[in-house]
């Protein structure tokens, strides 16, 4: 086991990954932007390091001041999280040159997956179900015609190196083909640095259902069951739950296996996401992988037993995993809502600024991950979730009671947040009988 990690982020996932290290008797050294100087989760570490100024790019993305951080405070590995450098394939490398662990897959798998028309191409040699589209990235207008004549509108360009909606552009004819097909390209460069896009066929009222997957450094991969991220506002996440709803038992191992088979070809280990959409025909199809821990896996850890963050830490350091696939039993039913410092009213605009009062809800079956306090002041310079409420229950309808039940108790004074948006949602018809759609959000509260 290692003796020390840094870990390369800041907010509730920093506090997350340092409350898994500690429980493993690892210590912790946490970086920080200056505009982070007063974080809840820099009280929690073994030692703490400020890597530059609050921007990004000075600080959190700063692979050099990160580096140089590490090698100063002697870590064996780091822990990069979710978004910022989790997914980057050079910061990987660079760990490995400089002889520490990256928690996480190895650099060549990350840049595999990480490009999706070469994903694609991957899914399709593993016999994984995909959405009809071209035959590798389209460079031209002539292209995209050719192939939107072959699978027929509407069709959905897509970056091959996008992420978060980025990059994405839906055409119902020719002339929005077009001018989609620059529109993307142009966000695509803009946004990742590389303009190739893709076409496939878009699929219409879909379900988003995710796998969770963990391999060892020995060749095991398991799947820990499904998430649903149906309900979405352009493209991001908002409500995550397990297991989806959506699917019956025969679909449910059958996209379990899909995820194996394609992790599998991709020489995957440690934590990641294979994910599909599911259509309304009951048919899925591989979207990506995510070769990172994502934002919803304590959804998994609920309903598994499962801590995803410590099962990680282990496999980096070299151990096998300890569990086979008949071990894994997903039992009851979890919810998680996104809390973000956002404005619904007004088309979610980010409310950053001081927090009031901060009163989180409790009692049984409640779980809150988050690094915010009364007294905390919410920068303007990142992501605005300040925290993950989550909730697991014996059934869906009881998760349901539960997460209002929590919600209603949450006080946040201070900023907006989505608190709101969350219990309409959760007392919407369509969401309680499980009928909902990534459309769902635009249709009933747009």
């Amino acid at each position: 086991m290692f003796n020390r990690i840094l870990v390369a982020n800041r907010g509730e996932i920093a506090q997350r990954i340092i409350r898994a290290a500690t429980e493993l008797n690892v210590e912790t050294v946490a970086i920080y932007s200056e505009a982070d100087a007063d974080a809840l989760y820099l009280r929690q570490a073994s030692e703490t390091i400020c890597v530059g100024a609050a921007p990004s790019a000075q600080s959190y993305l700063n692979v050099p001041a990160i580096i140089s951080a590490a090698e100063i405070a002697d870590v064996d590995a780091i822990h990069p999280g979710y978004g910022f450098l989790s997914e980057n394939s050079t910061f990987a490398e660079v760990c490995k040159s400089c002889k520490i662990e990256f928690i996480g897959p190895d650099p060549e798998t990350i840049a595999a997956v990480g490009n999706k028309a070469n994903a694609r191409e991957m899914a399709i040699s593993a016999d994984v179900p995909v959405v009809p589209g071209s035959d590798g990235p389209v460079s031209d207008e002539d292209q995209a015609r050719a192939v939107a004549e072959e699978i027929g509108f509407p069709v959905i360009i897509k970056a091959s190196s996008g992420g978060g909606g980025r990059g994405m552009r839906v055409a119902h004819n020719e002339p929005a083909l077009i001018s989609g097909l620059h529109a993307a390209r142009a966000e695509a460069d803009a946004a990742f640095g590389d303009d190739t896009v893709y076409i496939e066929k878009f699929v219409e009222r879909p379900r988003h259902v995710e796998v969770q997957i963990l391999g060892d450094k020995f060749g095991k991969i398991l799947h820990l069951g499904e998430r649903d991220c149906s309900v979405q506002r352009r493209h991001q996440k908002l409500i995550e739950e397990s297991p989806s709803p959506a699917l019956d038992d025969d679909q449910r191992d059958r996209i379990g296996a899909a995820a194996v088979r394609m992790a599998k070809a991709a020489g995957y280990h440690n934590a990641g996401t294979v994910e599909f959409l599911l259509a309304p025909n009951g048919e899925f199809y591989f979207i990506e992988v995510n070769a990172r821990i994502q934002v919803e896996h304590t959804v998994t850890e609920l309903v598994t037993g499962l801590d995803l963050i410590q099962e990680m830490i282990k496999i980096a350091a070299g151990q096998p995993l300890a569990i086979d696939q008949a071990d894994v039993e997903v039992r009851g039913h979890a919810i998680e809502c996104r809390i973000n410092a956002e404005d619904p009213a007004k088309d979610f605009m980010p409310s950053p600024g001081l927090v009031e009062s901060f009163v989180p809800p409790g009692g049984p079956g409640v779980r809150l991950d988050s690094h915010c306090f009364s007294g905390y002041r919410i920068p303007p310079n990142y992501d605005s979730m300040v925290g993950k409420l989550l909730v697991h229950r014996p059934t869906r309808q009881e998760a349901i009671r539960t997460m209002r039940r929590a919600l209603s108790e949450f006080v946040i004074d201070g900023p907006k947040t989505t608190i709101p948006i969350h219990l309409d949602i959760l007392g919407h018809r369509d969401y309680r009988a499980g009928t909902h759609d990534t459309g769902f959000l635009e249709r009933h509260f747009s």
